[in-house]
């Protein structure tokens, strides 16, 4: 398993940085190899993503959701994806969105592009997307301001 961990500052203030990313259909336009999210339920959802070539689809389910501070997920079926990311407002009109991922490569493709660190820069490709989203809006396209804490994997 990989534990990847990397953070930006984002030019935006906490609740908008926040609330974008409760926006998780809107996840491929910044995230290369997300093909799309479907939110089943409040704490449920369903990504197909390509990597390493191969289309993988999996279930995550949010254990914990505090408004403008945390986000955090586990897999609950398929490639196996769990993480957190976090809010720290650095001033009213600066964020920092820190991001931390527990990923299981499956396969000799996805074991060499781990090693190799093409996940870490593809995650830190990502959160540069993300942050070229945001700041070239200026609001998010949606929020979602409930809190979940199951703090149980299912």
């Amino acid at each position: 398993m990989s534990r990847i961990q990397d953070s930006i500052e984002v030019e935006v203030p906490v609740s908008t940085a926040y609330g974008q990313w409760t926006q998780f259909e809107s996840f491929p336009q910044f995230m290369d190899n997300v093909d799309r999210v479907v939110q089943l339920d409040d704490t449920t959802l369903e990504w197909t993503a390509t990597i390493g070539g191969q289309a993988k689809t999996w279930r995550a389910k949010i254990i914990e959701q505090v408004p403008d501070r945390r986000i955090a997920w586990v897999s609950t079926s398929g490639a196996r994806n769990d993480g957190v990311v976090t809010f720290e407002a650095l001033g009213p009109e600066r964020t920092q969105v820190s991001l931390g991922l527990d990923v299981e490569p499956e396969g000799p493709v996805e074991h060499i592009g781990d090693a190799l660190g093409i996940v870490k820069k593809s995650i830190q490709d990502d959160l540069g997307k993300f942050k070229a989203f945001i700041e070239s809006r200026g609001v998010e396209t949606g929020a979602w301001r409930g809190s979940v804490n199951t703090g149980t994997r299912q």
